[in-house]
């Protein structure tokens, strides 16, 4: 299936859930917001699959001071 992923295309296995995508490119759920097809996602909604044409945007937070 095609899914946009900040916003480059990616082919992923169909039933690919989100936290699935969030360990492919490596990232701690806890440390990272999700927003899917332009609304922020709850980390309970993580386990969802994605569907073809899905536009997500992966945002990890940054500390610093």
């Amino acid at each position: 299936m095609k899914v946009t992923v900040n916003g480059d295309a990616r082919d992923l296995p169909d039933g690919e859930t989100i936290r699935a995508l969030i360990a492919r490119y490596q990232l701690e759920a806890g440390k990272v917001a999700v927003e899917l097809n332009r609304r922020l996602l709850k980390s309970e909604k993580y386990d969802q699959a994605l569907k073809d044409g899905d536009e997500v945007e992966l945002v990890t937070f940054v500390g610093g001071g």
